[in-house]
């Protein structure tokens, strides 16, 4: 197994840097993605509800011969559960097959229902019954962020957002580690490169250090100190994505890349999804 680094949150625990995601993965995609993922080397899965493959994942581990203890399992609570956050996580964790998850984190804010300050309430008590290791949050801006910590204490470990070199989000992800949230990028190929792999500056570093665009980008991630978890369900990429701890980039090489920064959101807006 390769060596990778793991990121340590305020609240002790840590992850793996580097994960595999599988948002729009069927159940039986999920499992053999995750099978392979851990194959190749990954110990990190993210996961949610709303993906509908919680069992494919659950299955995987079950299947896997690394320990359970070696692995970092991700879910997140759907929208519409905001109000029974237990009810949700029990769910996720049958369809797991597992005790605990290492991290639940509430999918989005939905600031127009208004639920998210006692969704993080929930989770901070799911915590403490050891249903989930670590807490964090997903799509989270700045105000969100703030009034869950005005209004309960606690910070959440992590936030997870859509990141790549054409929504680079410098403000939100400067406040974030200000306050010891990590930043988790999601999406963070720009959903298959389009747009970013055919940049001359991806491509001529690709050729310097003998590496595909998605495997620059990808470390461009973690030379940032972000936590990443490209997505994938063919064998060989999952396998590529993974081989990117043997280069680093320089400081010159992220500052030319943060060039490419478009604010090109590609998925939803988190103060209008609902």
């Amino acid at each position: 197994m390769s060596a990778q680094p793991r990121i340590t949150f305020h609240d002790g625990k840590s992850m793996p840097q580097l994960g595999l995601g599988v948002w729009q993965a069927s159940v039986e995609e999920a499992r053999r993605a995750a099978l392979k993922a851990i194959e190749v080397g990954y110990r990190s899965i993210d996961t949610a509800a709303i993906y509908r493959n919680e069992e494919g994942i659950g299955q995987a581990i079950k299947d896997s011969p690394v320990p359970r203890d070696q692995l970092y399992i991700t879910t997140k609570l759907w929208n519409d559960a905001h109000l029974d956050a237990r009810k949700a996580l029990e769910t996720s964790l049958r369809k797991l097959q597992l005790d605990a998850v290492d991290l639940y984190l509430i999918h989005w804010p939905t600031p127009a229902k208004d639920n998210y300050v006692q969704a993080w309430k929930g989770l901070i008590e799911l915590q403490k019954a050891g249903l989930t290791r670590s807490i964090g949050v997903s799509n989270f801006h700045v105000p969100h962020l703030q009034r869950l910590i005005d209004e309960t204490g606690v910070v959440p470990v992590l936030n997870q957002i859509e990141v790549h070199p054409l929504l680079q989000q410098q403000e939100l992800r400067a406040w974030n580690v200000a306050h010891k949230i990590h930043v988790e990028s999601w999406s963070p190929l720009a959903q298959g490169g389009e747009g970013v792999f055919d940049q001359e500056i991806i491509r001529a570093l690709g050729k310097k250090y003998g590496k595909t665009p998605a495997q620059i980008v990808i470390r461009w991630h973690l030379d940032q100190g972000l936590i990443v978890i490209p997505k994938s369900v063919t064998p060989s990429r999952i396998e590529e994505n993974f081989q990117v701890f043997d280069f680093r980039l320089e400081p010159d090489e992220l500052a030319r890349i943060a060039t490419l920064d478009k604010g090109k959101r590609l998925g939803p807006h988190p103060d209008q999804f609902s």
